[in-house]
């Protein structure tokens, strides 16, 4: 009996070439930003996020999933990720937000979340911001054919130990939450830790596509909490958190960002 390895699903050139949701998702980002100034409500920026999503004739894929109420998540300093949009959370100088966006086209999903600074942050939080956004950089890296699922979530958790000397700043990696597969779908085959042991998992295969999403808390606490209103995640200790994400696939030519912010 042959036995195969397990891969992770693949997605061909021109399949890769149709997932123009990815950039849809990285322009509604940029609006977004730009509309994120002190005074402005989360709700505002949804609405913000949802005319250019519908403009380039894409949904919002977050809008109604599993009863969410907004077209992104906005979380808002100790809001960890899958912050409700609301009329009444209004931003102020030195808030650190992480933006979620997810779009729909053609059938195809692109998701992607940063965060950034309502105005200067201060030193540590724009540290832990920067440190974040560099572990997912390395951590795209481990996305090549014939790595395994876990040699990302391996790379993300080194980067995140390198990134306490390099930034300056004590990290916490979320415990429970990740990146996974996407496609004609958002959430897909493999759940992506952001930590864990190298070369276990399925094979990553040329095609093969992951949503790559650390979430990390300043101060080295991993604590956190879910509210009541059943989605939004917060850090126990109400220390601030930082996500950043890109919808990635694997090629012959090195990691292929889906969702680019240009």
């Amino acid at each position: 009996m042959v036995f195969r390895k397990r891969k992770i699903a693949a997605k061909s050139p021109a399949e890769l070439d149709a997932m123009e949701a990815g950039r849809v998702v990285g322009i509604a980002l940029q609006e977004v930003r730009a509309a994120a100034v002190p005074g402005a409500t989360t709700r505002e920026l949804d609405r913000v996020a949802e005319q250019v999503i519908r403009d380039h004739g894409a949904v919002p894929t977050f809008l109604g999933y599993n009863g969410f109420t907004g077209s992104i998540c906005a979380s808002v300093n100790e809001v960890v990720v899958h912050g409700i949009p609301s009329s009444s959370v209004v931003l102020k100088e030195g808030d650190l937000i992480s933006i979620d966006c997810g779009a729909t086209l053609d059938g195809w999903v692109g998701d992607s979340a940063w965060s950034f600074g309502i105005g200067e942050l201060a030193a540590d939080v724009d540290a832990l911001n920067r440190a974040t956004e560099w572990v997912l950089a390395q951590g795209l890296q481990a996305m090549v054919p014939g790595n395994k699922l876990t040699d990302v979530s391996h790379a993300l958790e080194k980067a995140t130990y390198a990134a306490e000397e390099r930034f300056g700043v004590e990290l916490g990696i979320v415990d429970g939450y990740g990146g996974h597969g996407i496609g004609h779908t958002m959430h897909e085959e493999p759940y992506l830790a952001n930590e864990g042991k190298p070369h276990r998992g399925p094979v990553i295969q040329e095609g093969s596509v992951l949503a790559i999403e650390p979430m990390l808390i300043l101060g080295g606490e991993v604590d956190t909490e879910v509210l009541q209103d059943e989605w939004t995640v917060v850090s126990v200790d109400g220390m601030p958190a930082a996500h950043w994400e890109h919808t990635v696939a694997a090629t012959a030519h090195g990691p292929r960002i889906l969702t680019p912010r240009v």
